[in-house]
């Protein structure tokens, strides 16, 4: 199956996509992450209100075969969490861009986000790896 990449949202080495709507920008793991990890069975996000550090964890996603960190892409407070992925982490799998979100940010430095690869950029570097 070809893994998809949308081309409006912004993408980091680590494989977690940034998706600016509005103010607020969404976060989380981009399908080829997902598609690495396998069945995942619990995914651990931080609070409304805590603040993320670009390049830092913020979480984590446990599958069968691994646990790993998920690192903020961009920095900034934490405006919502998606509580569907908390109960039900097959959501994560089944759709990264759409009901698998994990955060939504309010960035405190929306220039970073010129700094992450966009999908060409990172299809590339994914697809070659």
């Amino acid at each position: 199956m070809a893994l998809s990449y949308p081309d409006d949202c912004r993408y980091a080495d680590s494989h977690e996509y940034a998706k600016p709507e509005g103010e607020l920008v969404r976060v989380g793991i981009s399908a080829f992450a997902v598609d690495q990890l396998g069945d995942i069975v619990f995914v651990e996000l931080p609070e409304v209100g805590s603040s993320l550090n670009q390049g830092s964890s913020f979480g984590s996603v446990e599958s069968v075969k691994a646990v790993e960190d998920v690192i903020a892409p961009i920095s900034g407070s934490v405006e919502a969490r998606n509580e569907a992925v908390l109960a039900s982490p097959e959501e994560l799998q089944n759709d990264p861009y759409g009901e698998g979100w994990l955060l939504l940010v309010r960035p405190s430095d929306p220039s970073q986000l010129e700094g992450l690869m966009d999908a060409s950029t990172y299809a590339g570097k994914v697809d070659g790896h």
